[in-house]
């Protein structure tokens, strides 16, 4: 199961990936992230983040490792507990006027066997509407926290 979102900010490639490409932003634009502090690592390939978030009222901890890291195109996050394995995939592009930066930006969720046959009944919506609020967190906070 996977949500995903396109958009434009009115700030360079090289500047938002260096931005979002530290999994510690999310402190910044990710509505359920309660806590995101790296553990180890420089920011590139191979640093490992232990996430806090809130979903539907409950708390999780995931521990998250950067598995790609092209900059200035793509960056690529791991994140695992004993429920799930998550895959936050971004990449960017300069936007068709030249002047900003189109970001992709793709969750894919795995919860198991059991967990994959009833996640998108009972969550697609849940997913659907947090990927909408990241999008809007992401298009409000980029240009208070990239430099142009």
């Amino acid at each position: 199961m996977h949500v995903e979102r396109t958009f434009t900010v009115p700030r360079p490639v090289d500047a938002v990936f260096d931005y979002l490409s530290d999994f510690t932003s999310t402190n910044d634009w990710d509505p359920g992230t309660v806590e995101t502090r790296r553990t180890a690592g420089d920011g590139g390939l191979g640093t490992t983040y232990r996430n806090i978030s809130e979903f539907m009222g409950r708390r999780t901890e995931l521990q998250y490792e950067t598995v790609a890291h092209e900059r200035p195109t793509t960056v690529q996050f791991r994140g695992r507990n004993k429920q799930a394995t998550t895959r936050d995939t971004l990449t960017f592009a300069p936007s068709a006027s030249g002047s900003g930066t189109t970001v992709h930006y793709r969750a894919d969720f795995d919860f198991g066997t059991l967990g994959n046959l009833v996640a998108p009944i009972l969550l697609r919506r849940k997913l659907e509407k947090l990927a909408d609020e990241v999008q809007a967190e992401m298009e409000r906070v980029i240009p208070e926290k990239v430099d142009a």
